[in-house]
C-alpha cells in the first residue's frame, strides 16, 4: 500500500465541492427553496472525526513502539506492547478510508456552504450554512487524524523483521 498523496485528495475535494455548489443552485432553481443541511450530519461527522482521532492517540504508542510511562511504577519507562499485525493492517485501512471519506464529504459541504453565501441572511440559509461549515471543520479534523494515523502505520526500515 502506497502512502496517500495530496493530489488525489485535492482532486476528490474539488469535484465534490463542484457537485455541492451545483446542487445548491439546482435545488434553488427547480424547487424554489434553499437547500437544508441538517445539524445531525455535522454532529455525526464530529463523532466520526473524534473517534478516528481517539484511535490515533490511543494507538500511537503501540504503532511507533515508543516507551510509555508505567502506571504501576512511577517514573519507569516500558515499551508499549506491539499492535498485532492484523489490527495494524485494519488500522491502516481505516486511515486510508477515513482520509478519502473526509475529503469527499468535506468538499461536498464546502461547496454547499459556498453556494449558500447568497442566502445567508435568511434563517434557513444561515442555519444550513452554519451546519455545512461545522461539517467541513469536522471533515478537516477527520482528514488530519486519518493522515496522522496513516503515517504511524508506515513501516520504517527494519520494522518488518521480528
Amino acid at each position: 500500500m502506497k502512502p496517500t498523496r495530496w493530489v488525489p485528495l485535492v482532486a476528490i475535494a474539488a469535484i465534490a465541492m463542484a457537485v455541492g455548489w451545483v446542487l445548491v443552485d439546482l435545488v434553488e432553481r427547480v424547487a424554489g427553496r434553499i437547500l437544508g443541511v441538517p445539524w445531525l450530519a455535522a454532529v455525526a461527522l464530529w463523532v466520526l472525526a473524534l473517534g478516528v482521532l481517539g484511535w490515533t492517540v490511543l494507538s500511537r504508542g503501540r504503532l511507533s513502539r515508543k516507551p510509555v510511562s508505567g502506571a504501576a511504577t512511577v517514573g519507569v519507562q516500558r515499551p508499549a506492547p506491539p499492535m498485532p499485525p492484523l489490527v495494524a493492517a485494519r488500522t491502516a485501512a481505516l486511515a486510508l478510508a477515513a482520509s478519502r471519506t473526509g475529503v469527499l464529504i468535506g468538499g461536498f459541504y464546502l461547496g454547499i456552504a459556498l453556494g449558500l453565501i447568497g442566502v445567508r441572511d435568511t434563517p434557513t440559509g444561515a442555519s444550513s450554512m452554519a451546519a455545512a461549515v461545522a461539517g467541513v471543520l469536522a471533515c478537516a479534523v477527520l482528514v488530519g487524524a486519518a493522515l496522522w494515523l496513516e503515517s504511524l502505520c508506515r513501516l520504517r526500515d527494519g520494522d518488518d523483521k521480528p
